[in-house]
């Protein structure tokens, strides 16, 4: 937040912010947070214009490769476990095709920010 309000510009702040139709007890929210990084389900980057003016590369991916499984995530949430029990094969094709966007999407970020 300090970052963003002290760019001379507009500043964009993206925020995985969960809310009680997710499914689980709202006490749980940094836990769930957490639990959606760790994952790779919400990446983590920052991407600052002024430090293209010191030479460095204005794109900052903070996430770091899973350490957890993303099913076990989208199963703590309502929203896709509810799809798992009304249409089960269904739900395995997405989740799995979800997955995979997610670490392509992961590994392309790791290696633009390394340009």
């Amino acid at each position: 937040f300090l970052e963003a309000e002290a760019y001379d510009g507009p500043s964009l702040i993206i925020a995985y912010s969960p809310c009680i139709a997710h499914g689980f007890v709202m006490t749980r929210t940094y836990e769930e947070q957490k639990n959606a990084v760790l994952s790779g389900y919400w990446p983590i980057y920052r991407y600052d214009p002024d430090l293209t003016k010191e030479g460095k590369h204005p794109f900052i991916y903070e996430t770091k490769d899973p350490k957890s499984d993303m099913i076990d995530f989208l199963m703590n949430e309502d929203r896709y476990s509810v799809l798992k029990r009304q249409f089960p094969e269904i739900a395995d094709n997405l989740y799995k095709q979800a997955i995979e966007f997610k670490k392509n999407k992961h590994e392309f970020y790791k290696k633009f920010s390394q340009i």
